[in-house]
């Protein structure tokens, strides 16, 4: 998504619109980032990228008090001059009657939280980040086990959707089939959701479409997930070398961020939904610090030190 409009942007961090004359809907974000014009109300501009969702907090407010009402005018002319998006303030603060006047003569918008400074930044921030930021479509399933995000992939109908099927089964919840918008929000985190036309829906080959919540209830289903691992299942090739330890992790690239893969091969009797299930808490007892490899190890060189002694 390049843009979005400033009226979903304070819907959805429920932000009041102090400026009710100027179309907010009208208003679009494009840049992924903010900004606290701490040195733009002292004149300085250089630098300064017009494009962002501006926020006022304490340290600003504080600033703006110490200023003569002529100086205030002057640089809150020269702020809406820039064509700023919009001015948000925090903490239940307010503009006085003198910005209000400004920014209807300029029409930028002025938008109001009571939340704290930091929060109303980092609740922005995130949100800009995961709707603006780079986006990509890709043929998968996503599933929530055990908190996290796993992400299926592999041929068509080497059966994805019904190792989700029977994951959701068991207690665990849908996130997206078929297509999985994948949106990368840093260097550390790619958040997946199903488009909002497939939300909920299973394609079953044989039986056709499944509403998961209508089926399994509201507690089956998530709207979006950070994606944490991925597994692809592929045809079991007896002439391939699997990999049975685990003492080495491949890695595939989505939007420039590397994710984990496991390659797991089918055949007839392997329980998928079971392997996910201890793909995922292994892949947490790791992040956790534990691995079952090292433990092995650990235990193999304990028993050659016993038996060297004896």
């Amino acid at each position: 998504m390049d843009k979005i409009s400033l009226n979903q942007v304070a819907v959805a961090l429920n932000l009041r619109n102090l400026t009710p004359n100027i179309d907010i809907e009208g208003v679009m974000i494009s840049h992924p980032d903010i900004n606290r014009p701490a040195l733009q109300l002292a004149g300085f501009f250089e630098h300064f990228d017009n494009k962002r969702i501006q926020i006022i907090g304490n340290v600003e407010m504080a600033y703006l008090k110490s200023l003569s009402r002529e100086r205030k005018i002057e640089v809150f002319r020269m702020l809406f001059s820039k064509q700023i998006p919009c001015l948000v303030y925090c903490r239940d603060h307010m503009p006085d009657e003198d910005v209000r006047a400004l920014a209807e003569e300029y029409q930028t918008p002025l938008l109001a939280s009571h939340c704290f400074t930091s929060d109303v930044y980092a609740k922005v921030l995130r949100y800009l980040q995961e709707k603006l930021g780079p986006s990509l479509t890709i043929h998968g399933v996503l599933v929530d086990v055990f908190g996290e995000g796993v992400l299926i992939i592999g041929e068509s109908g080497i059966g994805k959707s019904e190792t989700a099927l029977e994951l959701i089964k068991r207690g665990h919840r849908l996130v997206a089939d078929d297509a999985v918008e994948l949106h990368r929000v840093n260097d550390a985190r790619i958040v997946g959701r199903a488009p909002e036309v497939t939300r909920h829906f299973i394609e079953l080959r044989g039986i056709g479409i499944i509403d998961v919540k209508a089926l399994f209830g509201a507690e089956s289903i998530k709207n979006e997930q950070d994606v944490d691992m991925v597994i692809r299942l592929e045809d079991w090739n007896k002439d391939k070398t699997y990999d049975r330890l685990g003492s080495q992790e491949d890695y595939i690239k989505y939007l420039g961020n590397k994710i984990v893969c496991y390659n797991i091969p089918i055949r007839p009797g392997r329980n998928l939904a079971v392997i996910v299930e201890s793909a995922a808490v292994n892949f947490r007892q790791k992040k956790m610090g534990y691995d079952a490899m090292e433990e092995l190890y650990k235990r193999i060189q304990n028993n050659m030190a016993k038996g060297i002694e004896n």
